[in-house]
């Protein structure tokens, strides 16, 4: 590498070493870059595709957060951002980078092609699955302690009937059991029902819409062949322009077709599966 290099010049550099896979070295390439004009967000979220290549997801998020300080219009320092928030498990706030990346790109008429969207969606679906397992936790946690209370309530009652006398203990056992076990059979049949749903709460990405990420109330399929939900594609036509979001081929709204197939698999699937209105 020659010697006083411009940034221009060590930023060229480092792309070079990075189509090459040396990342670390051209990690080296950007820092010096930085070195000579911090003022330039490429510079940093260059680095910031150094460090998610290697893994390193700390520094990427420090190098998109400085990009997005100098410019926060940057589609990749959202999109690098959420990704590295991602592995971080930082979800709310990776779902958040990546959406508004999503939104800039079609604002900016830029093609990601589904990568923006696959990252959402892993986001979304981890996000999901984080609060289905506190959930679970908290409802296993529920019927512990309802069975606790059963069987101190059956202890209770012993007590006050032995302390009365009337009855013998092989009666006593006998009515305290009937009565305390069956409670206990009821409230671990009613979680074991719960235990079955729990099974299903996922929705297909099939079913989601290409833009929201949300399951598809009412599924239009373009003459590409992709689904959406009309009013996200309708909001995308008026809002960004007359394209596919996907293809980037020409479309109007007259050219919207209903997927009347898919409409009824949504609707049976919302039937079936009520909690789908909180996901």
């Amino acid at each position: 590498m020659k010697q006083d290099m411009s940034s221009i010049e060590l930023k060229e550099q480092g792309n070079r070493l990075f189509s090459s896979r040396k990342y670390e070295d051209a990690i080296a390439c950007y820092s010096k870059a930085i070195i000579l004009n911090p003022q330039i967000p490429q510079y940093f979220t260059n680095r910031a595709l150094c460090y998610i290549k290697l893994h390193q997801w700390e520094p990427a998020n420090q190098d998109c957060k400085r990009a997005l300080e100098l410019d926060s219009t940057s589609v990749k320092g959202h999109f690098f951002c959420g990704q590295a928030l991602l592995e971080l498990e930082n979800y709310d706030d990776a779902i958040k980078y990546l959406q508004r990346a999503s939104d800039l790109a079609k604002e900016q008429r830029l093609n990601f092609g589904d990568d923006i969207a696959c990252q959402l969606r892993i986001a979304k679906k981890k996000r999901w699955t984080v609060q289905e397992d506190t959930r679970i936790g908290q409802e296993i946690e529920l019927q512990t302690y309802l069975n606790r209370l059963i069987m101190e309530d059956k202890e209770r009652e012993t007590a006050q009937l032995q302390a009365i006398g009337i009855r013998s203990e092989k009666e006593i056992k006998r009515l305290t059991e009937n009565l305390y076990d069956q409670y206990q059979r009821d409230l671990n049949s009613m979680f074991d029902k719960l235990d079955e749903r729990r099974m299903k709460r996922d929705v297909p990405d099939y079913l989601c819409g290409k833009i929201s990420f949300d399951i598809m109330r009412e599924p239009v399929i373009t003459p590409s062949g992709i689904t959406y939900d009309r009013k996200d594609i309708e909001e995308h036509l008026q809002r960004v322009g007359h394209f596919d979001p996907v293809t980037r081929t020409p479309l109007v709204q007259e050219q919207l077709i209903p997927n009347l197939a898919l409409k009824e698999v949504v609707d049976a699937f919302i039937t079936e599966n009520e909690w789908v209105v909180d996901y």
